[in-house]
């Protein structure tokens, strides 16, 4: 009974004095009565809009609220941290529970967008949304320290808010995604990541669907499908692998810490996935990390993006959910920066091998039940 308890998920969603919805998250009851805070009173006034990059056939946001964002606050000001002062509220109440979800204060897109201003190119109001994602109240925490069935609520909520995101006829894709390290950009330290819902599907998701829709169409078998299985055989570059779920360096990794975490049968987004792949996903996920933090004994930074079927209402055979690692590091103390061939021309140069960069964190031994000290 209490392993049926623990799969559950329980969820509560509250308003803002500012208008912004915060839904909370829990493997266990949520208390009722909790009132939710926010840093302001004032309702959001973004209006963000997108212009048409006519060069490069894209969509750019422009969003210039965004420049009074916080920035790197002391750890007693912490907006992600549970209120503990109700005259100096925070983005989240007290209370048991283990994951919360609101609106972006600072949004790059919202649904009530309007009125996008006149330009010599085409113009669209940015009716996206920009959601944040708080993994856990303890803000010394990573995801290689959460615990397992932590993670498989994580991947829940993750499936919540593409349903309840996607569910908007104006959003089309729904990305999922952390950024972790100050070498990320990262001006929150709270273990926290973010969503994003865009009213197009975006220029890489939409060419990952374009190669795996081609190849689907000659073979009648997905892409990253065949590609897992191809892994699997050559069996150099597996980090994790059980009957569910698998963790790699992919052999055309574009950074030389890149990894992979997939299904091995494929699911188009997060609410296709069955119980038994949210738990192999979950122990993927935490392998994964805690080989990362293991590597050099201390955090390791990355930006995680998850990838699925758009939300545009239509059948996606071809979609392979799944998450891409890209760590800034080549080296211990070295950064792989993007630049003339990366930006200016899009052909990544790996200065490193995946097969060796693969041998480095196989050897970092990592046991799931125990917390990593760094």
């Amino acid at each position: 009974m209490k392993a049926e308890i623990r799969q559950k998920m329980y969820s509560q969603t509250l308003l803002k004095p500012d208008g912004r919805k915060l839904t909370l998250y829990s493997r266990y009851p949520i208390d009722e009565g909790i009132i939710a805070p926010s840093p302001s009173d004032e309702p959001v006034g973004a209006n963000p809009h997108l212009r048409w990059h006519p060069l490069r056939g894209e969509w750019v946001a422009y969003a210039s609220h965004r420049q009074g964002r916080t920035f790197m606050p002391p750890p007693e000001y912490n907006p992600l941290a549970p209120t503990i002062d109700p005259k100096f509220p925070t983005e989240l109440p007290p209370g048991k529970y283990d994951v919360a979800v609101f609106d972006n204060r600072f949004p790059s897109m919202t649904l009530g967008a309007t009125d996008a201003p006149v330009s010599i190119v085409d113009t669209l109001p940015a009716n996206g949304a920009c959601e944040v994602v708080v993994f856990t109240q303890d803000p010394n925490a990573y995801l290689s320290t959460l615990e397992l069935d932590h993670l498989e609520l994580l991947l829940q909520v993750w499936s919540d808010r593409t349903r309840v995101l996607g569910d908007s006829p104006q959003i089309k894709y729904v990305l999922p995604f952390e950024n972790k390290g100050v070498e990320m950009g990262v001006t929150l330290l709270h273990p926290h990541g973010q969503i994003y819902a865009y009213p197009f599907v975006p220029p890489v998701p939409a060419r990952m669907l374009e190669m795996q829709q081609k190849y689907y169409q000659e073979h009648q078998r997905g892409l990253l499908q065949d590609l897992i299985q191809k892994e699997i055989e050559d069996n150099q570059r597996i980090l994790y692998l059980d009957e569910e779920a698998i963790a790699f360096v992919p052999v055309c990794a574009r950074y030389p810490y890149e990894v992979w975490i997939a299904p091995i049968q494929p699911a188009a987004t997060f609410l296709d996935l069955t119980e038994k792949q949210r738990q192999g996903l979950a122990r993927a996920l935490k392998t994964v990390t805690l080989k990362y933090d293991g590597l050099w004994h201390r955090p390791f930074p990355y930006l995680m993006a998850w990838f699925q079927a758009p939300t545009d209402g239509s059948y996606h055979p071809e979609a392979h959910l799944h998450a891409e690692f890209y760590p800034p590091y080549r080296t211990s103390d070295r950064l792989k920066y993007l630049a003339g061939t990366e930006l200016a021309a899009g052909m990544f140069a790996n200065d490193a091998l995946p097969e060796d960069k693969a041998k480095e964190l196989q050897a970092v031994r990592v046991n799931l039940a125990m917390p990593l000290a760094l």
